[in-house]
């Protein structure tokens, strides 16, 4: 697909749906489109965080090993979602396994490509940061709501 595709899809999604089209240019440059079959794994917890992905279409289910409880979703990511958030923190190591529930189909980016055009333009980096943080707080909210579910540990 060309630059201009990828430019496209992301001003459409909405981690990047109001962000300028020479920082979509950027971005851009970064991008590829992937697909990933139902049941298969996008990655496991203690890799390389090498990619963030935008999903655009389908279901992933985002998973954690909890002892004595097996293998457990956390968090189910659909269309318009992010998935990996580790490439931001050193050692960019995934925290957690990401399974496709169905087909999926989503946009990633070279991670180390993104953090240096961040790096490069302070001003694309705080963009980026900005749309960011907010799925990683949802984040961590719903892992917290999660757990008291499993422990069953409300008021």
């Amino acid at each position: 697909m060309a630059i201009e595709g990828l430019q496209r899809i992301l001003a459409g999604h909405p981690l990047f749906r109001d962000l300028s089209p020479a920082f979509l240019d950027m971005l851009a440059g970064c991008a590829k489109n992937v697909r990933f079959a139902a049941d298969t794994y996008m990655f496991h917890e203690g890799d390389d965080a090498d990619f963030l992905y935008l999903v655009r279409d389908g279901h992933a289910a985002l998973e954690i090993s909890a002892p004595g409880h097996g293998r457990m979703v956390f968090q189910t990511v659909s269309g318009g979602g992010v998935i990996g958030l580790s490439w931001l923190v050193p050692p960019y190591r995934w925290r957690f396994d990401a399974r496709a529930k169905e087909d999926l189909r989503a946009i990633a980016f070279d991670a180390k490509c993104l953090r240096g055009k961040c790096d490069a333009d302070p001003a694309l980096g705080y963009a980026v940061m900005k749309r960011i943080l907010p799925a990683l707080v949802d984040r961590l909210h719903d892992t917290r709501v999660q757990m008291l579910d499993l422990y069953d540990a409300r008021p």
